[in-house]
This record gives C-alpha cells, sequence and structure tokens, in this order.
C-alpha cells in the first residue's frame, strides 16, 4: 500500500507543483519588496505636477526680443527665464522676435504664433520701434496693437504690453537717440517732429488702459542713449544692455506670472 500511496501523493502534487513554487516565492519575499514599485510610479505624478505648475511666456516682438546679433543665450528671453527661476518662478520663456518686424507684420503672425508653441499662459508684447523707424502713421501703429491685443483677450491670455516712450520734452533729441532716421519728415515737416513722438508714445498708455493690461512704459530704460549698453549702431542692446532691461522688467513679469497663475484652466 505503501508504494501505492507514494504513486498517489505524487499524481496529486505533481501539477501543482508550479503553484506551490510560485507561493513559496511570494512567502519568501521580504514584507517592504513592493515599496520600489510603490516610489516607481510616484516619481512620473512628481514630475507632471512641476510640468503643470511651470508658466510658459511667450515674448514676442522685433529684434529687441530676438536677440540681433547675440547669442542665443544672451537674448532677453534666455535671460529673463533665468531670471525668474532665480527668483523661484519655473518659467519658460519662448522667443518668439522677428529681427525688422513691424505691428503689421506682427499682427499677421501672431495667431500662427501661438497655435505654434501650445499652451501659452501668458505673453509679453513689444513691437513698434520698426514703425517708428519708417515713419508710420501713429494711428496705424494703434491700429495694429489693439487688434493683438483683441486676438490675447479673445483666448484669455495675460499680457504685459511694452512701450516705446518718452518724455514729450524729447522730440528731435528722441529721434536722434534711437538712431530712428525720420529726417524726411523733419525735413519735410519740421514742426510735425514732437508732436509725430508725442503721438507714437502716447499710444501704448493709453492701450493698455483701454484693455487693462500689465504696462512697462518704455522697454529700453536705462539703455537708451548710453553707448557702453548697445551694438555700434546704436539701436540695439548688447549684453550688458540686455541685462539692465531684464533686471528693469523683471518685478512687472512677476506680475505677469502671478496673473498667469491665477488664470482658469483652459
Amino acid at each position: 500500500m505503501a508504494g501505492n500511496d507514494m504513486k498517489l501523493v505524487r499524481a496529486i502534487l505533481f501539477p501543482l507543483a508550479p503553484a506551490l513554487l510560485a507561493l513559496a516565492l511570494t512567502l519568501a519575499l521580504p514584507s517592504n519588496a513592493p515599496a520600489p514599485a510603490q516610489e516607481t510610479a510616484a516619481a512620473p505624478n512628481t514630475q507632471a505636477t512641476q510640468a503643470s505648475e511651470e508658466t510658459t511666456i511667450l515674448a514676442f516682438g522685433d529684434s529687441l526680443i530676438a536677440g540681433y546679433r547675440l547669442h542665443p543665450t544672451q537674448s532677453f528671453p534666455a535671460r529673463l527665464e533665468e531670471a525668474l527661476r532665480e527668483r523661484g518662478i519655473p518659467a519658460r520663456v519662448i522667443n518668439a522676435g522677428v529681427t525688422g518686424d513691424t505691428t503689421g507684420d506682427g499682427l499677421r503672425r501672431l495667431e500662427p504664433t501661438l497655435d505654434a508653441n501650445g499652451d501659452i499662459d501668458a505673453v509679453i508684447l513689444e513691437l513698434g520701434a520698426n514703425d517708428a523707424l519708417r515713419g508710420l502713421s501713429p494711428w496705424l501703429v494703434r491700429k495694429h496693437l489693439a487688434a493683438m491685443l483683441d486676438i490675447l483677450r479673445a483666448r484669455d491670455i495675460p499680457v504685459l504690453l511694452t512701450g516705446m516712450n518718452a518724455p514729450p520734452e524729447m522730440g528731435r533729441e528722441y529721434a536722434a537717440a534711437f538712431n530712428l532716421t525720420l529726417t524726411f519728415l523733419f525735413r519735410l515737416l519740421p514742426e510735425k517732429g514732437t508732436e509725430y513722438v508725442a503721438a507714437f508714445a502716447a499710444v501704448y498708455p493709453e492701450l493698455a488702459r483701454e484693455y487693462d493690461v500689465l504696462f512697462y512704459p518704455f522697454f529700453l530704460e536705462g539703455v537708451a542713449r548710453r553707448p557702453e549698453y548697445n551694438l555700434r549702431d546704436g539701436l540695439h542692446p548688447n549684453p550688458a544692455g540686455i541685462e539692465i532691461i531684464t533686471a528693469n522688467i523683471l518685478p512687472h513679469v512677476e506680475r505677469l506670472a502671478a496673473q498667469a497663475q491665477t488664470r482658469p484652466a483652459p
């Protein structure tokens, strides 16, 4: 009977061997073995949270944004992003500057630029210097900027509008300081020089009030008319000038980032 019993036991246990082995291995594992798997699963959630908290700012403008003749790391958007991060604000600043752009050019490419860059939390809008270089009508500059502000308002995107502003007494001196060669205006209509400058400068604060957006009056504050902070052309900031612009505008951009963080989710 013993031999038959052993055969019976083997017949019963052999098919169950794989299951019994798996059970033995499971019981042999330490009680905290699953912990690493839980920690690994939690890591992507933390990264996703950090990414969701990052503020994406589109710096939209002309050569002053693009970083004319500067290394990309020396451009205003790059330096601004670093300055924000140093202040504890996780931000990504996209360089959407195009050298030579007027407000009309900016209006034509604003929506495609927004669409191409995904979710934009805020926009720094800097345009108008090339309009002044060409002596374009302040009325036309206002029309283009207003149309861009309408687009951004419709998308519920907070805006920091930067101006090309100057004290009213600067008139002809203002034009010379920035090499805004409006010589045809001064030659043909010399009495209109100061009036043009005043009308052009007034566009920006008027629009800021009308659209209730953040406003930085003069993008080149502290840099204009300072040869040591500009390239040889006298128009474009050098790396030292970019550092001054960044430091001056930083508090305004911090407020812009705060507005973006309180913006309702789309």
